[in-house]
């Protein structure tokens, strides 16, 4: 691998990177401390360990059932809905439950979806360069930092921030999926975005090239639908949020002022 290579690979971290800042910018009106913010995000970085761990378990699992399970759909979709999807999310709603969930810091629903995005956004910033410093080739890097760049990055941090919103509505108002509904939303998401891309090498195996190439869509398809999705939860908690917010004011607002009216004349 060549230098050049090398920094390719080192250069994964900027997405991830302004994708943090683009996230922290949906809750500048009330931002969540610096400190804790950069605490969820090392954590998502950590839970790669656990995630790889998992995932090799499982993919040994599945290999002594289905061979070779690359080649074959089932073996496809295991490894996206389940080696891939349901680990990789598990892991990284675990550093939300661990760090921020009881902190008093967690105090409105849009803090959900802003830690939890976060913790996604730690995690790909890892996988990012991984998945790059594999790859043999320098144009094959570029292809891929520009395709993760624009659709595994920013989906990392949507389908995690799907499970803050649900987790985080469920918390506060007492309705919504809640933090399992929210997980199975975005298994559901990132199981799908996955499969499109494990099913290439089986359709290929089998000379399906219409369908292989028709599936390549699918992935942009989910990150866009992934983000209107957000966009909505995102919406609706900065609403509630902000009703909230105004009667605290409110609250204290009215409280000063008993406080003063009730105060002996000197």
């Amino acid at each position: 691998m060549t230098w050049s290579q090398v920094a390719v690979a080192m250069s994964g971290v900027i997405p991830a990177i302004l994708a943090m800042w683009l996230v922290d910018r949906l809750d500048a009106v009330r931002p969540e401390p610096r400190r804790l913010r950069r605490l969820v995000v090392f954590w998502g970085m950590m839970s790669v360990i656990p995630a790889i761990l998992l995932e090799v378990a499982l993919t040994q699992h599945v290999g002594a059932l289905l061979s070779p399970p690359e080649l074959t759909y089932q073996g496809a979709s295991f490894k996206a809905f389940v080696v891939a999807a349901a680990v990789e999310e598990g892991c990284k709603i675990a550093v939300i439950y661990w760090v921020v969930w009881k902190r008093p810091e967690f105090d409105e629903r849009m803090d959900g979806i802003i830690y939890a995005s976060r913790a996604g956004l730690g995690f790909a910033l890892v996988e990012n360069v991984m998945y790059l410093l594999m790859q043999p080739t320098l144009k094959g890097q570029l292809a891929m930092w520009i395709m993760r760049a624009f659709l595994a990055v920013p989906g990392h941090a949507m389908w995690s921030g799907m499970i803050g919103a649900a987790a985080a509505r469920r918390r506060f108002d007492g309705r919504g999926l809640g933090l399992l509904g929210g997980y199975l939303l975005a298994v559901a998401f990132h199981g799908a975005y996955d499969c499109a891309v494990f099913m290439q090498q089986p359709l290929a195996f089998e000379g399906q090239d219409t369908v292989a190439n028709l599936l390549k869509l699918l992935p942009i398809v989910l990150t866009l639908l992934a983000f209107v999705v957000l966009r909505s939860m995102a919406s609706t908690a900065l609403r509630l949020d902000d009703v909230q917010a105004a009667r605290r004011a409110a609250a204290a607002a009215l409280a000063q002022y008993h406080a003063r009216t009730a105060a002996p004349p000197l």
